[in-house]
């Protein structure tokens, strides 16, 4: 059994939001574009950017001081979308295998004031990046496109961490 459960997490993350991505780059701008058929706010484009725009503010939130996530910053733009989610979510990884420099991490300012314990951040990135995949799976439904299977079963089947064979 890994001992390292927050690494796995974090692998999953990676891989469920490289799988989201791919399945939505076979898509036409019209469907990227299409307003929700459900109270989901929002397009498949502008939900992908929400979510890796997300993932690097959360990041910046973990490695950079204050002041520097001050300065002037941008969202993701939709053409870096997969590089952006990519190298964001490695960087995040290598802080989920860190644990012992991940806990020495002291309360983070937000740039608003507020201050977050290190280990909300790592559990509302997993629920956030959750959260709008199952969104985008949801359009994508709505669209009659088959969204990929993203969730731990699935995962557990890729990395052959569940099956029906004895490893």
């Amino acid at each position: 059994m890994p001992a390292h459960f927050l690494e796995k997490l974090f692998e999953h993350n990676n891989w469920a939001n490289s799988k989201i991505i791919q399945a939505c780059s076979a898509l036409t701008d019209e469907q990227m574009d299409a307003e929700p058929k459900s109270p989901t706010q929002g397009s498949i484009r502008s939900t992908l950017v929400h979510l890796a725009t997300g993932q690097r503010g959360y990041l910046r939130l973990l490695t950079l001081p204050v002041e520097e996530r001050r300065a002037a910053w941008s969202g993701v733009p939709f053409a870096e979308l997969e590089s952006s989610a990519s190298s964001t979510g490695e960087a995040l990884l290598a802080l989920a295998r860190d644990e012992s420099s991940l806990s020495k991490l002291e309360r983070r300012q937000e740039t608003e004031g507020w201050f977050v314990e290190p280990w909300v951040l790592m559990v509302q990135i997993i629920n956030h990046a959750t959260e709008h995949r199952e969104q985008i799976k949801s359009m994508l439904t709505s669209l009659g496109v088959t969204p990929p299977s993203i969730d731990g079963w699935d995962f557990g089947e890729f990395t052959n961490a569940y099956g029906p064979n004895e490893k």
